[in-house]
């Protein structure tokens, strides 16, 4: 409870902080929805020139996309540590972290919220029901919390998976880093994973897991039975990606020294 009274606590303060600058927060908003809009417009010219793509028809991949954009949303919002090489460990932030006596990694989840954020999962809801009510989708009673444990293992997925970037710097604290080429890779779990070859269809399903942030949770939605064992398993791949990324942190933190000269 004191962990949740904590962010509840820092959430609060950020919004009180980032409500100064609402002009800000729209900007930023309609900067993500134009960027969201223009991958909308991708897939709407590619099934300009076909009426299929691996089996799947334009609504049931724009149902993906906009599934996607939820549980990216929230990582979006929890999850920033694209820098964490180069501030914390290259620039020494991470000493005032550890004179804490909160978990490191809690810490530096609170420092950097950007709950604006989770504006983004608004648009991804809007494109769902905008794709559902073309295909006629019914939902039954239950699949609004099945939704819900579904978006929360798509963020445990990214999240697991960036935070096991970010380890690296414990071991190799060069300036270089893989975040950028991994965000690239994600962005396949947006589209049907079986337009890929086997290798890559492998990748996203057990090595890298994005296919479990989209495709796979959405298809369970889509009525696509033959995907069904993957969709129900989103959530126990989010909580053991995101366990394995805890575990290698307080690893990382054991080995971390401190900045030095």
């Amino acid at each position: 409870m004191f962990y949740v009274t904590m962010l509840f606590q820092y959430m609060s303060q950020y919004m009180k902080t980032r409500l100064q600058y609402r002009t800000d927060i729209l900007v930023e908003f309609f900067s993500d929805l134009l960027s969201q809009s223009v991958n909308l417009i991708f897939i709407l010219v590619v099934f300009g020139h076909t009426d299929l793509l691996g089996g799947w028809t334009r609504d049931e991949i724009i149902f993906i996309y906009g599934f996607f954009l939820v549980p990216y949303a929230v990582f979006s919002a929890f999850f920033n540590i694209w820098d964490f090489n180069d501030r914390y460990i290259v620039k020494g932030e991470l000493d005032r972290i550890l004179t804490r006596p909160i978990h490191s990694l809690f810490q530096i989840i609170l420092e950097r919220l950007e709950l604006e954020g989770l504006l983004g999962a608004i648009t991804g809801i809007a494109v769902m029901i905008y794709a559902g009510s073309r295909m006629g989708l019914t939902l039954s009673w239950y699949d609004p919390f099945l939704f819900i444990i579904f978006v929360i293992g798509g963020a445990l997925v990214y999240g697991g998976i960036f935070i096991i970037l970010a380890c690296i710097s414990f071991w190799a604290d060069a300036r270089t880093s893989i975040m950028p080429m991994m965000y690239n890779i994600s962005n396949y779990g947006r589209y049907p994973i079986n337009i890929y070859n086997k290798i890559i269809r492998f990748v996203l399903t057990w090595i890298l897991p994005f296919a479990f942030v989209g495709v796979y949770p959405a298809s369970y939605f889509l009525g696509r039975h033959e995907l069904l064992f993957y969709s129900l398993i989103t959530p126990l791949i989010g909580v053991v990606f995101f366990t394995l990324s805890i575990l290698l942190w307080n690893q990382g933190v054991k080995r971390y020294r401190g900045a030095g000269n």
